[in-house]
């Protein structure tokens, strides 16, 4: 981890941090990502250990502003309990990406729908920059990864499925 850690610090949190999260925060992406689907079993009786089609929430504006809104408060609430994880998820970015990919997450799980997810993904980042303001610090805000207007770009149902990818993606400081 250190290595990951000290891979997102030099490179700025930027584009390292989008590839390592998953493994540099693992357990606080499972505690978020856990405690909202909880969340969704309990109000919307999705049972996400044995999804079925008939069991899924119907998209709409309104679950995905619920479910985004909810996980992301949650995260916020944990980071500001816990000043340690705040401070090792460097700059803001890690923390704005651990929070959104847990909304986006348990969106496309609830509703199975991929821009469900996408829109969880981006009011997630909304809310998180409402709620302290930035997303990161100097010139790596995430300002760019807001892109809610991105969801209305495409039809998922006539082309490719939606991805959680905003309209600057590849934003990865390294390809592989």
């Amino acid at each position: 981890y250190d290595q990951i850690w000290l891979g997102s610090y030099m490179s700025g949190g930027v584009g390292f941090t989008q590839y390592g999260i998953a493994a540099h925060t693992d357990n606080i992406l499972d505690d978020y990502t856990y405690y909202v689907m909880d969340y969704i079993e309990d109000k919307y009786k999705v049972v996400y250990k044995n999804p079925s089609e008939k069991g899924l929430v119907k998209p709409s504006q309104d679950v995905v502003n619920d479910i985004a809104t909810e996980v992301t408060l949650y995260g916020m609430e944990q980071y500001e309990q816990f000043p340690s994880a705040l401070e090792t998820h460097f700059g803001g970015s890690q923390r704005a990406l651990v929070l959104v990919a847990a909304a986006g997450i348990s969106m496309a799980i609830a509703t199975g729908n991929s821009n469900a997810g996408l829109n969880g993904w981006y009011l997630s980042m909304l809310v998180h920059k409402e709620g302290w303001s930035r997303l990161g610090f100097y010139s790596l805000d995430l300002q760019d990864q807001c892109g809610s207007a991105n969801t209305e770009s495409f039809r998922a149902d006539e082309g490719a499925v939606g991805e959680p990818r905003g309209a600057n993606y590849p934003n990865y400081a390294m390809n592989v």
